[in-house]
This record gives C-alpha cells, structure tokens and sequence, in this order.
C-alpha cells in the first residue's frame, strides 16, 4: 500500500512539472488501484508464497463491504485536515482506514476438518 501511495506523490510531482493540476480522486478508485495490483502480483506470485486461489475474492469481498466506511473516512479526515483531496490524500486515508476496518474483523474460526497426511 505504502509503493502506491509513493507512486501517486511520483505522478502528482510529474504532473505538477508539466503545470497539469491534479485530478479529483475517491476512495473507490484507491481500493481499485489497491485490488488491480493485488491481482499481478497474486498472478505472478501467488503461488510461490502461498496465497489460497480465493484470496483475491475475499479481499474484493472485504473491500466492497467496507467501502462505505472508506468512504465517509476518507471524507471526514479530508475536511478535518484541510486537504486537497489529492491522489496521495486519498490513497493515504484509504489505505488507512482499510487497515483499520480489516483489523476490526473477527478472526475465521477453524473448523476442525484438517484432512490427514
């Protein structure tokens, strides 16, 4: 989450170079920049490091129900800071309140059905 939020200080900076000014940004688009690259790297990595076929939906899932929140978050902590809304701002909040919500989730309990070696 961290390269993303560095990316979008990389694109502002190179936009700001060539005198563009900085497009509006909603938390939407962060999760779906978040989920879009969590995607090539499960796709490329996945495997490897272990990562269950499902993983990607169940973030998606956890991404889509907590939307809302981001969203209002994302808002407050905007008009709170007195910020500009920026690429970098949303993906900040967004990333942060994401942490938040997926930290707040109760734990999966096991179901006792570990097959046998």
């Amino acid at each position: 989450m961290h390269d993303l939020v560095e990316q979008a200080k990389q694109e502002e900076a190179a936009h700001a170079s060539f005198g563009f000014a900085s497009q509006p940004y909603r938390a939407d688009q962060a999760i779906s920049d978040l989920l879009a690259i969590l995607d090539d790297r499960i796709e490329s990595e996945g495997v490897q490091v272990g990562l269950p076929v499902e993983f990607l939906h169940q973030m998606w899932t956890l991404c889509n129900q907590a939307n809302p929140h981001l969203s209002e978050t994302v808002w407050l902590r905007k008009h709170l800071d007195q910020g500009t809304g920026s690429k970098v701002e949303v993906r900040a909040h967004t990333y942060q309140a994401l942490i938040a919500f997926l930290e707040a989730q109760p734990e999966e309990q096991d179901t006792g059905e570990a097959t046998a070696s």
